[in-house]
C-alpha cells in the first residue's frame, strides 16, 4: 500500500484522536496511558498540544491517517539539547510497508533542526518496535524496570537515544549509495 509522510496540524485532531485511540486500545502495554484516559481530553486540548509539538502522520493510499509519531523537545533550562519521539503507532495494513521508518526519518529530521540528541522509551517485550528504531539508528542505553503497569502487569522499558551530533557528515554531492562503493 503506499502513503505519504506529512506534518500534521490543528485541523487534523479528529484524525488524530481516532488513531491515537485505536494504538492505545490495540497496544495498551505500549504506551503510558490508557484509551478511557485519553478519551476525556477536550479536543482544544488535543489542538494545543499538536501545536506545542511536531506530529507526522502517515496516510494512505484512501487519504486515511494511517501512522503517527509525536516529537517533542525539553525545554529545561539544561535539558534543551533533547528531543523525545512519543506516540509511534502504525495500522496493521500499513506495516512492513516502510512507513514506520519513514515517520520516524521525518521526525528525526524536524528534531535535527532543534535539538542534538532524540530519546524514546520501548517496551522490552516489543521487538518489532525495537528493530524498527535500531534501524533507524537508535542506541539502547538502559532499561527502566517496571516502568509502566498495565493490566496487572509491569512492564519494563528500554531506553534508547540517537546522538545527531555524533553522525558522519555527508559530503556534498554524494549520494547514500556512494557511501557503500
Amino acid at each position: 500500500m503506499s502513503y505519504t509522510i506529512r506534518r500534521l496540524t490543528r485541523d487534523d485532531v479528529d484524525a488524530y484522536r481516532a488513531i491515537r485511540i485505536e494504538a492505545l486500545t490495540v497496544s495498551p502495554q505500549s504506551y503510558g496511558t490508557s484509551p478511557e484516559n485519553f478519551a476525556r481530553r477536550s479536543m482544544e486540548s488535543l489542538r494545543q498540544q499538536m501545536e506545542q509539538m511536531a506530529f507526522f502522520g502517515a496516510v494512505d493510499a484512501t487519504g486515511a491517517l494511517a501512522g503517527i509519531v509525536a516529537y517533542g523537545r525539553d525545554v529545561g533550562e539544561r535539558e534543551s539539547h533533547r528531543g523525545w519521539l512519543m506516540q509511534v503507532y502504525v495500522k496493521p495494513s500499513l506495516r512492513g510497508s516502510g512507513a514506520a521508518l519513514a515517520l520516524m526519518d521525518a521526525a528525526v529530521e524536524h528534531a535535527r533542526t532543534e535539538v542534538i540528541q532524540v530519546h524514546l522509551m520501548v517496551g522490552a517485550h516489543n521487538a518489532p518496535a525495537i528493530r524498527l528504531y535500531e534501524k533507524a539508528g537508535f542506541k539502547t542505553y538502559g532499561t527502566d524496570p517496571r516502568c509502566l503497569y498495565v493490566n496487572g502487569r509491569y512492564i519494563d522499558e528500554h531506553m534508547m537515544v540517537r546522538l545527531l551530533d555524533r553522525e558522519p557528515v555527508q559530503p556534498q554531492g554524494t549520494t547514500e549509495s556512494d557511501k557503500h562503493v
